[in-house]
């Protein structure tokens, strides 16, 4: 049996699946809950559901299961738009701004949402907060020969920032673009998302950090109600 963290994202990977329909260029998003979709989404186009179905990874990891799964893939510069992209989130605050790069991805992830028509964040309720950054680091991926430079940088901003040190591997994380990452803390959180995103991305030696600022339209909550699952969808006003 499957414990109720599970469930909620199965929910609202189902439920992200409902979005979809044939014909659709979609941004396929990374990690567990993002693979639930991608998975689902495989079983839809197997079946026959969903037809002419084309996927854009943000992740190779999300490229291997897509593969391995049949779903039809095409790089981000071979298309001018996507008209679906849908990812899952660290953390999300109630302006639908969005902590993301847990897995070390989000600046692939990022430029698909930028690019996407429609972008569509799943999440279970854990992942719903106050305030950003109180509970998950910001993820910022920067050239390696830059990681010092930076992080004194961010320390004047007012942020703590320790580079990312892989496990089972000796030394730090590596991003698919060969890049390191510094998880940053701001002690009091962060209340002007779009202000330490600028802030940040002016930083020589940064290439993008995780705060998605102003691109989310719609979020799809997995809740625990009266001991059942259920999808809540949260849209902005």
């Amino acid at each position: 049996m499957t414990d109720l963290q599970t469930q909620m994202k199965e929910a609202v990977a189902e439920a992200a699946v409902d979005l979809i329909q044939d014909g659709m260029i979609l941004g396929l998003g990374s990690g567990s809950t993002a693979a639930l979709m991608i998975r689902a989404l495989g079983e839809r186009i197997t079946s026959g559901k969903l037809k002419e179905i084309v996927g854009v990874s943000t992740s190779f990891q999300g490229e291997v299961l897509a593969s391995e799964l049949g779903i039809p893939l095409k790089s981000l510069s071979a298309v001018s738009s996507i008209d679906l992209a849908i990812d899952g989130a660290d953390e999300v605050d109630p302006s639908f701004q969005l902590i993301k790069g847990g897995g070390a991805c989000h600046v692939q992830e990022k430029l698909v949402a930028s690019l996407a028509k429609s972008f569509v964040v799943v999440v279970d309720s854990t992942k719903i907060v106050n305030k950003l950054n109180l509970g998950f680091k910001l993820p910022v991926e920067v050239l390696p020969v830059s990681w010092k430079l930076v992080k004194s940088r961010i320390n004047a901003l007012g942020g703590i920032s320790e580079l990312r040190m892989a496990t089972k591997k000796a030394g730090p994380v590596v991003t698919d673009q060969g890049n390191l990452v510094l998880d940053v803390t701001f002690k009091e959180g962060i209340v002007d998302a779009q202000l330490i995103e600028t802030s940040i991305n002016n930083i020589p030696g940064v290439l993008e950090n995780g705060l998605f600022v102003n691109l989310v339209d719609k979020v799809l909550v997995g809740e625990i109600n009266n001991g059942s699952v259920r999808v809540n969808c949260l849209e902005k006003k």
